[in-house]
């Protein structure tokens, strides 16, 4: 590593980076290319001799950003936000020139510390109890992506359970999502040997806004109790994916309380809006919770990967993951004198992640950042507005944050082609370029999805993604 080279190299990548966020919107939103394309243009193998960066960079330019989808894009409006900042670009350079690898205390003091104490800072603006801090039994981390989180609390809750009645029981534990959950908890499931036919998908309706009955979790607990098996973990959601439903967590949490189930709390999406006073209630009942995450990386402008995890009993987590090596053995750690981050997580190696959420508190601020959540909600409520005045259209779900769900009604008496309907207007949008959305199931029809939460989106993006869902609207309409 050079530092005059370093110097040099980052000034050419810099102004780089910066002329693709300028000229952002000048590419399709989604990319437009067929599978296999890289193939054909990239060498059979690896160069023998050095290239130039700019070599490197007239490829990217030219070969690989038509293969991007440019989820930074203003004009993207599918799945969640990745939020990407300039607070959140500096803290991963800085990270990746420091380049430690942080599995325990003594391998990067700093890095430790700084993770717990901006993972209790995140913890006071969502206003957690207490327990979630890292000066009491309990404490954050920083985890890769939600799934990861919701794995690692799995495994601390069937160990948990396991020592007390014996690891052969494992085939009577029973897992409880509803039918909005997040897949990620179904492969939880799987990578921690929990029975196939012992998760419960529980229904949702329409009619609560899809949001998990607590009635329908207590006659599932009640049922399985009788049949002997042995109800250990509940995941709850604030903001699912298809909708952002929310479900009742005080309900739920006193339920599992009362049968001894860990209650994990999924704010992925939507716990970032619960930094604002006005949204904050959304997540009451997480004092019932034992552990709560929400993804920094999604709308709280902290470049990917920064998935913050709470747990009330750390020590659950350490039983279940940690490892004791000879040549990892120290002071600090055998005396029990610190954290040690890789007996709370899956793999041994970590990143000094903490540094960028640290830089997005520090340049922006809570008020700062309130104000952007607030801004994208508004949007979204324009959106929604829209939606509303045209009588083609139908609102699928309930806005809660910024994200609008709806449909293109077909004509009244051909109702068996609306799937298809949507589904080729939500092609017919996603190849112009100009836009890019996409689609879940609610109730048993094909609706597309309207996420806000890009950093760089205004007004004038959401009113010409409107005008384009109409156009292509009228030409599907006039065709039929």
């Amino acid at each position: 590593m050079d530092a005059e080279q370093l110097r040099e190299y980052g000034h050419k990548m810099v102004d780089f980076i910066a002329d693709y966020y300028k000229n952002i919107e000048n590419f399709p939103v989604l990319s437009q290319v067929q599978p296999g394309y890289l193939r054909q243009l990239l060498p059979d193998s690896a160069p023998t001799h050095p290239e130039s960066l700019q070599d490197v960079l007239d490829d990217v330019q030219d070969k690989i950003l038509p293969g991007v989808t440019h989820w930074q894009s203003p004009e993207f409006f599918a799945y969640f936000p990745s939020n990407s900042s300039v607070a959140g670009f500096l803290g991963e350079m800085l990270s990746a020139a420091i380049n430690m690898v942080g599995f325990s205390w003594i391998s990067s003091p700093a890095a430790t510390e700084l993770e717990m104490i901006v993972l209790d800072w995140l913890a006071k603006a969502l206003k957690l109890p207490d327990e979630f801090l890292s000066t009491g039994q309990g404490g954050g981390v920083i985890q890769g992506t939600a799934s990861e989180a919701v794995l690692v609390v799995l495994l601390a809750a069937r160990d948990k359970v396991l020592r007390r009645v014996g690891k052969d029981a494992i085939g009577k534990l029973v897992a409880y999502i509803s039918d909005q959950t997040h897949s990620s908890l179904q492969k939880a499931c799987k990578i921690g040997g929990i029975h196939p036919e012992n998760i419960r998908v529980l229904k949702t309706y329409s009619s609560t806004q899809f949001a998990l009955s607590p009635e329908s979790f207590s006659e599932a607990i009640s049922q399985d109790r009788a049949s002997g098996l042995i109800p250990f973990f509940l995941c709850a959601t604030v903001g699912t994916t298809s909708s952002t439903a929310v479900d009742p967590l005080f309900a739920l949490g006193k339920i599992s309380k009362s049968n001894g189930v860990w209650f994990h709390v999924d704010a992925a999406y939507a716990g970032s809006a619960c930094i604002c006073p006005e949204f904050r209630h959304y997540i009451d009942g997480v004092e019932e919770a034992d552990s709560f995450n929400m993804n920094a990386h999604k709308w709280f402008l902290t470049n990917f990967d920064c998935s913050a995890l709470w747990v009330k009993d750390r020590s659950a987590l350490i039983q279940s993951l940690s490892t004791n090596p000879e040549y990892l053995k120290n002071k600090a750690s055998q005396e029990n004198m610190v954290v040690d981050y890789k007996d709370w997580q899956i793999p041994l190696g970590r990143r000094f992640r903490s540094l960028k959420l640290w830089m997005v508190l520090r340049l922006y601020g809570l008020e700062k950042l309130q104000a952007y959540i607030r801004n994208h909600i508004e949007l979204a409520t324009k959106f929604e507005d829209l939606v509303r005045l045209d009588s083609r259209f139908e609102v699928a779900a309930a806005r809660k944050f910024s994200l609008v769900c709806f449909y293109l009604l077909p004509p009244k008496s051909n109702e068996e082609i609306s799937d298809k309907l949507n589904h080729d207007l939500l092609d017919a949008v996603n190849s112009t370029g100009k836009l890019f959305i996409s689609h879940t199931v609610l109730s048993n029809r094909f609706v597309l999805r309207f996420a806000v939460g890009a950093s760089l989106t205004e007004e004038r993006h959401v009113l010409a993604a409107w005008e384009t869902l109409q156009e292509k609207a009228s030409d599907l309409l006039t065709n039929l």
